[in-house]
């Protein structure tokens, strides 16, 4: 697993290990953050480069190398 950290995901960049429609290279947008103030972040928003389509993921999915991997590649 990635050693990530949540407050540092903002404007990273990801690459999908499998792509979908030619939708390899993300970048995070946004911080997600959760309606209760106390609570941690858990989603992030992730914009696809090639298209611009925009999804949320939990941001700890990041973290599965078989899925992600951190950087342009």
């Amino acid at each position: 697993m990635n050693p990530i950290r949540p407050n540092k995901l903002f404007h990273s960049k990801w690459t999908a290990v499998s792509p979908v429609n030619k939708e390899k290279h993300f970048l995070v947008i946004k911080l997600c953050q959760p309606p209760e103030p106390d609570a941690p972040m858990t989603l992030v928003e992730l914009q696809a480069v090639h298209s611009g389509r925009i999804q949320q993921i939990a941001w700890r999915e990041l973290q599965d190398k078989s899925h992600w991997h951190q950087g342009w590649l």
